[in-house]
């Protein structure tokens, strides 16, 4: 971010933690807004309560709000030194992030591996990315390209889970012989996506033209 001035620096990373902050609240918000309250699912409950509906191992998309922020906030870390207490508590919260889309032991134990198996597989990958974080060289703090991927993240979070919902709510509709609102859980996730993918692709933009600027006098 060395070739951003420090306020346009600072507002970018303010609306960038926003951004994850929408998508860790809208997990815990009304997606399925049911006529009763025991119909009223929340996102952390979306794919546990839908796999009775038949979907299969697509309920799996509706634990990416974790996986999306954990795997951005640990991509964030790997772009500051190492020796900033700063970036280990943020590498301990992108995996206390992503461990919330855990399955349940009692699951594990009972249930398929289709189940449960891509989720651990997704948690483990953020811890993958989290520890190779933690080693990348001082030269490759600076590069860009941790942003370009943030951007990727935040994108197929917004799109994958928004699409599962709205393959879902007609299924939920015709179950309930009438029709089901958009939760604020929803609109929170998509939102604080696309403000993640927006920030990360305007900030990648200004790092390579930085780094352009940089290499005839490197020369």
């Amino acid at each position: 971010m060395n070739a951003l001035s420090s306020r346009v620096r600072d507002t970018s990373l303010i609306l960038l933690f926003l951004g994850l902050t929408a998508i860790f609240v809208g997990y815990f918000q009304i997606w399925l807004p049911g006529p009763a309250a025991g119909l009223q699912i929340i996102g952390i409950e979306m794919g546990e309560w839908i796999k009775f509906l038949g979907v299969g191992p697509r309920r799996d998309l509706f634990y990416l709000p974790p996986i999306v922020a954990g795997l951005v906030i640990s991509l964030l870390a790997s772009t500051w030194p190492n020796d900033r207490w700063q970036t280990w508590v943020a590498r301990g919260v992108a995996v206390a992030v992503a461990l919330l889309s855990f399955p349940a032991v009692a699951a594990i134990q009972l249930e398929p591996p289709s189940e449960w198996l891509l989720r651990l597989g997704l948690i483990g990958f953020v811890v993958v990315v989290t520890a190779l974080g933690a080693l990348l060289p001082k030269r490759a703090v600076a590069s860009p390209w941790p942003w370009l991927l943030m951007t990727i993240v935040a994108l197929l979070g917004a799109i994958l889970s928004t699409i599962q919902f709205f393959a879902i709510r007609p299924i939920v509709e015709e179950i309930l012989r009438r029709s089901i609102g958009i939760g604020l859980g929803v609109w929170l996730n998509v939102t604080g996506s696309l403000v993640v993918a927006i920030v990360a692709l305007v900030i990648f933009f200004a790092s390579r033209r930085g780094q352009q600027k940089r290499q005839p006098t490197d020369r």
